[in-house]
């Protein structure tokens, strides 16, 4: 029998050793068990916290989460907890803490060992004392909700430490004093309201709603009652009017007021003035009949040449549109729209002609001249436009100016294979016009805005989020809307080419509907990537796309759902600074078992969702695998979602794989554009 190799000994042994280390570190008790049964002895007097035992890994207890063998997440919520929350101060890997809903009393302790905190909600409990000093501390605090409490004394200017805070609420306690000028750029949830403070809100709060401050009535200045209002006492005549103190300003004791009414001071002194307003004897200050009739004539003359002004103004602007021939319903900011006329004066000049699908509403260029029209956006193909016609249908109309189109026959045929794809999750082409200096396509109007809107648009207060729910079932409607044109055309395997959420539009029934497929041909050689496009299409220019790079794209559509963030403004967690491609972030953070870290902030605010965002989390990162043979198909995706939805997928749809089961293109009009 041969002997084995020294050195296979060795790694045998090593590995056997490493093996067992893992294991004692699995199944040794965290650091942190002591401060959780101290806590648990001195809080839990009602015995809620059945499962907090030293016969089982702290880890898997009620409330309590772990990275590394160390709690990270501590929610125990309604529970009926009492006493000090001082040992669970050494708990210094934490980063979630909720007590909301229990019967905790005294001042908050030192929390200056939370360095990693990120959200702490101690609301609805009986805390006293001043705001918590050692909170400013925590710099990387997103959340902070003191409300419902009685906490008193001032709100201190510290605060503005906390940069990165998104909530800020403290309504319902005993807070007085000036609401601190100071700033918090990403503030996006801000109460005050049920507490004892005075004095001007300061500008830099003065963009939260009115309901953020109710019930302090000594507040003033936008968005509630404005200071220095004169206010009439209503037990006085009019002549006896005050002026009202400020709550910010009041008046010095040591100074009377400067402004008064004068008709109120009796005087023992008259001027000469005085005396020519006294002619009648009964104190009351008159004018003479001349006077009075020079001003109304006065006025008469002024008013009269403005009304000429104003009339030869308009009147010269009027004729000199119809010497222009321009007196349209195109008014001069909606001409933008088809400014490079499609019927110019050259003698010879191809006449273009609009081209319309079967069985759609026809009608002529000029009724599109003729309609008003509305900028909707500027894409990397051209401009879009909302156009209201005279029998007032209403349709999208995209003019392709920065796209690099080829032959009209390339043109027509490549718009004839776009223009027969029919399905509830796109929007579909309903006609195009083509001449040589103008190329219109023609939309349905989908009037629910897009995407990109309902998730980075209005960031500020007194927005509403995106649900959860609303989230998920656009992701799956266009999953469907990508899968169709994916399996529409079997011989030619159609691509979208520019998939991103701009491009995914809302019907009036808040379906998701995919827009601008097909037009990724006409990209111009060069383009930068936007963030959505695969490695592999940005290094071919962006114009050789495919549908795994399509698959690409969309996964990172998912995890701007999921995230919140634009795909090219996340920050890297290494550097600190500069950013960072969406889906290299993600991995990066999930990497370090920081998972919850991915998730929107305003998604933390629904109940048992944890589960479906890590799912459709995989299914994103599955869908950026830097290889692209390591993509998922669309249909694939789909019906992931679809299942995540808990939607039940019925055998004739189990693959959008099958041209026969859908209503696809048929394969005559595949061949149309070969």
């Amino acid at each position: 029998m041969a002997a084995i190799p020294s050195h296979l000994i060795a790694t045998i042994l090593y590995i056997t050793f490493l093996s067992h280390l893992l294991l004692i570190v699995q199944t040794s008790p965290t650091p942190d068990l002591d401060a959780l049964i101290s806590f648990k002895t001195a809080s839990d007097t009602s015995k809620k916290l059945t499962t907090w035992n030293t016969t089982t890994n702290p880890c898997t207890w009620y409330g309590v989460s772990c990275i590394n063998n160390r709690v990270s997440r501590l929610v125990l919520e309604n529970l009926d907890l009492q006493g000090s929350v001082l040992p669970l101060t050494s708990l210094t890997h934490l980063r979630v803490l909720s007590l909301k809903h229990n019967r905790f009393t005294g001042p908050v302790p030192s929390l200056s060992n939370f360095t990693a905190l990120k959200l702490l909600f101690l609301s609805h409990n009986t805390f006293d004392g001043n705001f918590p000093s050692t909170v400013t501390s925590l710099f990387r605090l997103y959340r902070l909700d003191l409300s419902y409490n009685h906490f008193a004394g001032d709100i201190p200017v510290t605060v503005e430490r906390l940069t990165k805070l998104l909530t800020l609420r403290l309504e319902n306690n005993q807070f007085s004093g000036h609401i601190p000028g100071v700033s918090i750029p990403s503030l996006q949830d801000f109460n005050v309201s049920g507490n004892h403070l005075s004095g001007e809100i300061p500008e830099s709060f003065s963009g939260f709603p009115e309901s953020s401050f109710r019930k302090n009535p000594s507040l003033c200045g936008a968005p509630v009652q404005k200071c220095n209002d004169v206010i009439a006492d209503p037990s006085k005549p009019k002549s006896e009017g005050v002026i009202a103190a400020s709550p910010v300003m009041p008046m010095p004791r040591d100074k009377t007021p400067t402004t008064t009414v004068s008709s109120s001071l009796p005087s023992n002194e008259e001027g000469p003035s005085s005396k020519k307003t006294h002619k009648n004897g009964n104190g009351g200050s008159k004018i003479s009949p001349v006077g009075l009739i020079a001003i109304i004539v006065g006025d008469v003359l002024v008013l009269g040449i403005a009304c000429l002004l104003l009339y030869c103004y308009f009147w010269r602007s009027y004729s000199k549109k119809l010497k222009e021939g321009k007196g349209s319903k195109l008014f001069e900011s909606e001409k933008i729209v088809y400014s490079s006329s499609p019927y110019p004066a050259q003698a010879g000049f191809e006449r273009g002609r609009m081209v319309f699908f079967e069985g759609e509403k026809r009608f002529e260029l000029e009724d599109l001249l003729r309609a008003s029209a509305e900028m909707l956006g500027k894409g990397g193909f051209g401009t879009a436009y909302k156009a209201v016609l005279d029998d007032e249908n209403v349709v999208a109309v995209k003019r392709l100016k920065d796209a690099q189109i080829g032959g009209k026959r390339e043109f027509e045929q490549h718009m004839e294979v776009i223009g027969r794809l029919r399905h509830p999750n796109i929007v579909s082409l309903r006609a195009y016009y083509f001449a040589r200096e103008e190329k219109l396509l023609i939309y349905d109007f989908m009037p629910n805005a897009t995407l990109f809107w309902l998730l980075h648009g209005n960031r500020g207060p007194g927005r509403t989020p995106l649900d959860w729910t609303t989230r998920l079932k656009i992701a799956a409607g266009a999953a469907r809307g990508v899968a169709f044109i994916h399996n529409s055309c079997k011989s030619l395997r159609l691509t979208h080419g520019n998939i991103k959420s701009t491009n995914i539009l809302l019907d009036k029934q808040g379906n998701a509907c995919v827009s601008d497929f097909g037009l990724s041909i006409f990209a111009v050689p060069g383009c930068r990537s936007n963030g959505y496009h695969a490695p592999e299409a940005i290094a071919l220019d962006g114009r050789k796309q495919s549908q795994k790079s399509d698959v690409y794209s969309f996964g990172v559509v998912l995890l701007e759902l999921l995230t919140g963030k634009c795909p090219s403004s996340a920050v890297d967690s290494n550097s600190g600074s500069g950013t960072i491609d969406l889906p290299r972030w993600v991995q990066s953070v999930v990497r370090e078992e920081w998972t919850a870290e991915v998730f929107d902030i305003e998604l933390m605010r629904y109940k048992d969702i944890e589960e479906e965002m890590v799912g459709l989390l995989q299914i994103a990162m599955a869908c950026t695998a830097a290889a692209p043979d390591q993509r998922p198909r669309m249909s694939h995706v789909a019906k992931m979602i679809e299942e995540l939805r808990g939607v039940e997928v019925s055998p004739c749809h189990d693959t959008l794989d099958s041209v026969s089961e859908s209503p696809s293109l048929s394969e005559d009009a595949c061949g149309a554009s070969q």
